[in-house]
């Protein structure tokens, strides 16, 4: 029998998606949520991980960057795979080095167009939408030591109407993110 692998999940907003993984793998057989990481102290996505059972800790730029502890603590979680879920900031070089080819990602457009630093939520549809692209659509990849640059694993695509504002297009996405993301994660972990 396989052993369930363990899941990190680090967000940096409000967690909706984080929320659709957690439930999708409460009681799945190959894996489980088994702790999510913020980078920012209040963010509503620690308030559902605490609704739902899922243990959680906020971290400073120093702890990411310039210590050992959050890498300590996902060797201490025994952590198999950890996805990026809203989380805004460069992963360092550490956690890459030992989680190579075991971290993921979901970007809010069809990579590799509009991808890199400050290209998240809004900014990525209010930039579709004035470029005039008749469709958009989710993007889920490995994570390397640049923004959105990782080997693309599973996009899908949705239509861009002429009425649509950066307020709809987020929402055709984000359909799009919660019938797909936790999918690919487990046919991510089957390769595992």
């Amino acid at each position: 029998m396989l052993k369930i692998k363990n899941i990190a999940i680090f967000a940096s907003g409000s967690g909706s998606n984080a929320e659709n993984i957690i439930k999708y793998y409460k009681n799945n057989k190959v894996g489980t949520v088994k702790i999510v990481l913020c980078n920012v102290a209040n963010a509503y996505v620690l308030t559902r991980a605490s609704n739902l059972g899922i243990p959680s800790m906020s971290f400073s730029k120093v702890d990411f960057y310039k210590s050992n502890k959050i890498i300590d603590k996902l060797l201490s979680e025994e952590i198999d795979l950890i996805v990026l879920a809203g989380f805004l900031w460069l992963v360092p070089k550490n956690i890459i080095k030992s989680y190579e080819n075991k971290i993921i990602n979901i970007h809010p457009a069809l990579l590799p167009n509009y991808g890199g630093k400050g290209m998240y939520g809004d900014n990525v549809h209010k930039a579709v939408i004035a470029d005039g692209k008749k469709e958009s659509g989710i993007t889920i990849h490995y994570v390397n030591e640049e923004y959105d640059d990782g080997n693309i694993i599973f996009q899908a695509k949705c239509e861009i109407s002429d009425e649509d504002t950066p307020a709809t297009l987020a929402q055709k996405v984000h359909a799009l993110e919660y019938e797909y993301f936790p999918k690919v994660i487990e046919s991510v972990i089957m390769r595992l």
